[in-house]
C-alpha cells in the first residue's frame, strides 16, 4: 500500500510537471538577439545632427499578438555604453552632468500597455526611466517577421532635460537642442506568427 501511494505520488508530480511544461506560453521562449539589434538617438548639437547609440542592452518579451491584454516588453539599457563616435563626448556622457552612470548604470522601459493598429503595426504604452526620472511614454512599433525572426522596429521623440540629461551649462539648448530621437531595432526570436 505505501509503495502504490509513492508511486502514485511520484506520478502526479510527474503529471503536475509535464502540465506545467505544456501549458507554459510559448512567450516563455522569446529572445532578444543582440547582435542584430541596436538603439541609436539622434540629437542635435549648434543645429547639427549628431548620432549615437548604445553599445549594451537588453530585452525581456512576452509577446503574442492574439494576447495582448497579458503581453509585457522590458527593455533595460546600460548608459555607460552610449556612445557618439568622439572620445571627446564618450568620456562626458558617464559624468553627473550628463547620464551620471555611478548612480544611474541603466535606464528602462516597461510596457503598460499594447495596442494593435493593424498591418504589423502597434503602439506600446509604457515608463521610460531615466536618471532616476519616469515618464510615460507611447512607442509606435512595427512587427515584420522572416521565417523564425521577427524584427521590431521604430522610433520616438523624447526631451533630455525631462530626464536631467545634460545640466548646468548644458540644458542651453541652443548648444544642444532639447529633443532627442531614440531609434530601434529589436531582433526576436520565439514570437508567434503575427
Amino acid at each position: 500500500m505505501k509503495t502504490t501511494l509513492s508511486r502514485f505520488a511520484v506520478m502526479a508530480a510527474f503529471a503536475g510537471s509535464a502540465l506545467t511544461v505544456l501549458s507554459a506560453p510559448a512567450m516563455a521562449q522569446q529572445a532578444l538577439v543582440p547582435a542584430q539589434s541596436e538603439i541609436s538617438f539622434v540629437s542635435k548639437q549648434m543645429g547639427v545632427p549628431v548620432n549615437g547609440h548604445f553599445k549594451k542592452f537588453d530585452a525581456q518579451v512576452a509577446f503574442d499578438p492574439a494576447k495582448l491584454a497579458s503581453s509585457k516588453v522590458a527593455l533595460t539599457i546600460d548608459t555607460g555604453s552610449a556612445t557618439l563616435g568622439s572620445k571627446e563626448t564618450d568620456v562626458e556622457m558617464p559624468k553627473p552632468l550628463w547620464f551620471n552612470v555611478p548612480k544611474f548604470p541603466q535606464a528602462s522601459f516597461q510596457s503598460s500597455a499594447i495596442k494593435a493598429l493593424g498591418g504589423g503595426k502597434y503602439e506600446v504604452a509604457g515608463k521610460l526611466t531615466i536618471k532616476g526620472t519616469s515618464q510615460d511614454v507611447v512607442v509606435p512599433v512595427t512587427l515584420a517577421q522572416s521565417g523564425a525572426n521577427t524584427t521590431a522596429t521604430g522610433s520616438f521623440p523624447i526631451k533630455r532635460l525631462a530626464f536631467k540629461i545634460g545640466e548646468q551649462e548644458w540644458a542651453d539648448t541652443s548648444m544642444v537642442a532639447d529633443d532627442v530621437q531614440v531609434k530601434f531595432k529589436l531582433a526576436l526570436t520565439g514570437i508567434p506568427k503575427i
